[in-house]
């Protein structure tokens, strides 16, 4: 099991219901100005015809999580589920996770000398139940589930809508579907001759260009 988040750009309205709701269910471990979810704007197009989209950005919970990997106590930890967690009492404010973390989703809490980040709720998943922002979205743009199973709702959007991530190396559990379906190339069949064998096809054969003699190189001053 992988659990993963799937966000719908073209259904996201910027309402930042995701953001409130997070702050609301998580609100004892983060810090007072400032939230673990974000939206950044972005505008698409010239005027008149400009528009306005609309990127939420919780913790991606990557696969290859580098967080992890930086900090030295084992306090940043990847469950079984592929949730990437914190643990505070390890957490020694080293601030490694931050630094190394390329979407700046590690939240520094100052008072409490430790590292906080969106969980994906995960006092509500071990309840079996969705994250805040996923229950709260008005237009219906996240999905939650696991994206091991081909069959989930999340990996048919992935596949259907062609899912795009923000770094393959570090492959994240945050998928975006993009404003249009991405043409997903199918691999084309061979064609079948008389006798039903298909018959290999040789490569062509490209003529060898012919080279044009260059001018020799003269430094200024010397011709």
């Amino acid at each position: 099991m992988r659990l993963g988040m799937v966000i719908d750009l073209k259904k996201c309205v910027g309402c930042y219901a995701c953001t409130v709701a997070c702050k609301a269910e998580n609100n004892s471990q983060i810090p007072e100005e400032k939230f673990w979810h974000r939206i950044f704007e972005v505008e698409k197009g010239e005027y008149p015809n400009v528009k306005k989209i609309f990127i939420p950005m919780p913790c991606f919970h990557c696969k290859e999580p580098i967080c992890v990997t930086v900090c030295p106590t084992g306090a940043s930890y990847k469950r079984e589920d592929g949730l990437v967690l914190i643990d505070y009492n390890k957490c020694i404010y080293c601030k490694y996770c931050v630094f190394s973390c390329p979407y700046g989703a590690r939240v520094p809490n100052e008072k409490e000398k430790v590292v906080t980040k969106c969980t994906f709720c995960v006092q509500r998943v071990d309840k079996f139940k969705v994250p805040a922002c996923v229950e709260t979205c008005i237009g219906n743009a996240r999905y939650f589930g696991d994206l091991d199973n081909p069959d989930s709702e999340v990996s048919q959007l992935i596949k259907e809508r062609g899912g795009i991530q923000f770094s393959e190396k570090l492959n994240p559990s945050v998928f975006y579907l993009p404003l249009k379906p991405i043409n997903i190339a199918k691999p084309t069949k061979p064609k079948k001759t008389k006798s039903g064998i298909a018959k290999p096809t040789k490569p062509k054969k490209e003529k060898p260009k012919e080279e044009k003699p260059t001018t020799p190189y003269v430094p200024l001053g010397c011709g």
